[in-house]
């Protein structure tokens, strides 16, 4: 996915503005398995997929509980990095060979500083983030397993030819086998 089509699809920017923000992003490449951003460090780059896809994931001595994805368009951020400049939540693999524009936090804090149209544009990416994060929590607390499956599958049908069973039953917060009979009762 192009950049400018990632950037409009969070807001659109004039043309001066653009391009005062995509002179500071790099595309960068890594192997799946690569841990792009990882727990109790600070993050000092934020991306967005331009080809692959990740998951963020928060491990215990049990086990790893993945609780987001992202496919291409999609921004990866630490948002506790970006926004408070501490240590971040998750660890963000990347599930393919990934393909990804990276900007430097700093640099775009010093964008937001120069220009009122990239400080709405960085406003509207936080606040996307925001109902993202906020849909997510919604869904494990009044949804049921069942219907959180549903949306997946509505929402990112691609996702489970892409994607281990194993990390879609962490993200429902299911075991596989509990996973394989909800798949079993829908088909």
């Amino acid at each position: 996915m192009h950049i400018d089509l990632i950037l409009d699809a969070i807001y659109s920017l004039p043309p001066e503005s653009r391009g005062r923000l995509t002179q500071d992003i790099k595309e960068v490449s890594y192997p799946k398995g690569y841990i792009l951003l990882r727990a109790q460090k600070i993050e000092n780059s934020i991306y967005f997929i331009k080809k692959g896809i990740v998951r963020a994931y928060e491990s215990s001595t049990e086990n790893e509980v993945t609780f987001w994805f992202g496919q291409e368009g999609d921004p990866v951020i630490s948002m506790k990095s970006y926004i408070k400049s501490q240590k971040g939540y998750e660890d963000i693999e990347l599930l393919e060979n990934t393909e990804l524009y990276q900007i430097s936090t700093q640099k775009l804090q010093a964008l937001f500083n120069e220009d009122l149209h990239i400080a709405n544009w960085g406003r509207k990416l936080a606040e996307q983030e925001l109902i993202k994060t906020e849909e997510r929590l919604i869904a494990m607390q009044f949804k049921t397993a069942t219907q959180r499956y549903k949306d997946l599958l509505e929402q990112q049908p691609g996702l489970f030819n892409r994607v281990s069973l194993g990390h879609i039953a962490s993200y429902l917060g299911i075991t596989q086998v509990s996973l394989s009979r909800i798949r079993a009762e829908i088909r």
